[in-house]
């Protein structure tokens, strides 16, 4: 029996027809990597999610190592200076007379230090560090932190400030040099140097009053 000649209750659908003669093709999205069978239904782990994956392992493992790093580094920092510490200045400061001119003379002998997280002595100082090594010298305690720094002393204006008062900033502290200039430790592979202050998010904050 020919095509034509069946009933039309056994005769093959429009859509049926035009399935069988069009290609079959299914596509698949370019970041699908596998789809396992889970017992409670199927996940599908992504491209994205895997290369997160490594990014987040490989960020960890270079905060392993830059902690690696910084604990040499401190152990060879010590091992390299015999002079006296924050705590020996404060039991005997060498400059019981605080004023602000001596201070920052003070602070411009360490220009050339070089750069050392969490350094406090003329080995090698960090912002904090160097801030509260000078002060020692006049028998002022100060915690090593910028913000701890900045929160012991009273905000002026900047056009009071004279050298010897600090910058203070988010993160980082200086004296201030005059004429819009900072005095300060700044970052790892510097050294103790005069610049002018690089940003407008600042205050000028006076210690001793």
């Amino acid at each position: 029996m020919s095509p034509d000649q069946v009933g039309p209750q056994f005769a093959q659908s429009e859509q049926a027809r035009l399935t069988k003669a069009a290609a079959q093709s299914v596509e698949v999205a370019d970041d699908v990597i596998a789809a396992p069978v889970a017992k409670d239904g199927i996940t599908a782990v992504t491209g994205e999610s895997i290369r997160a994956a490594e990014a987040a392992a490989a960020a960890e493992a270079a905060a392993a190592a830059a902690r690696a790093a910084a604990e040499a580094q401190m152990t060879s920092y010590a091992a390299s200076y015999s002079g006296p510490a924050v705590s020996d200045l404060l039991a005997n400061p060498p400059y019981p007379s605080y004023d602000l001119a001596s201070v920052y003379n003070v602070a411009t002998q360490y220009i050339g230090t070089p750069y050392v997280y969490g350094g406090a002595t003329p080995a090698g100082f960090d912002c904090s560090g160097f801030v509260m090594y000078v002060f020692a010298q006049f028998g002022i305690s100060m915690p090593h932190s910028s913000a701890g720094q900045g929160a012991m002393g009273t905000p002026i204006a900047e056009s009071a400030a004279v050298p010897g008062d600090l910058v203070i900033m988010s993160g980082h502290d200086g004296f201030y040099a005059g004429n819009g200039m900072i005095l300060h430790a700044p970052y790892e592979g510097a050294s103790v140097r005069v610049q002018p202050i690089w940003t407008s998010s600042y205050e000028i904050v006076r210690i001793g009053i």
